[in-house]
């Protein structure tokens, strides 16, 4: 290689500050990422809550079955029976 194409051979300027130091200031930037959407509710959340709509639901339709079948064993006790049995 020659010297013209050997980096080494190159010559830096040096800068020697006279009176104060030699420094160069580095504004901070913002970098602007792309948004990230959160779910409102977190899955667990949201597996707890269905949960407990089926649990209601459960309960619900046991009370509706306890409740036919309450009417369907109660005796008549109802006034226009006892007339006619009389």
């Amino acid at each position: 290689m020659s010297e013209a194409e050997c980096p080494s051979s190159t010559e830096i300027d040096v800068i020697i500050p006279e009176q104060a130091f030699l420094y160069e200031t580095e504004t901070l930037e913002y970098i602007l990422c792309k948004p990230k959407l959160l779910p409102l509710k977190s899955v667990s959340l949201e597996k707890l809550e269905k949960m407990q709509k089926e649990a209601n639901e459960k309960i619900k339709a046991n009370r509706e079955i306890d409740q036919s079948t309450e009417s369907r064993d109660k005796p008549c006790t109802d006034n226009a029976w006892r007339k006619i049995l009389w």
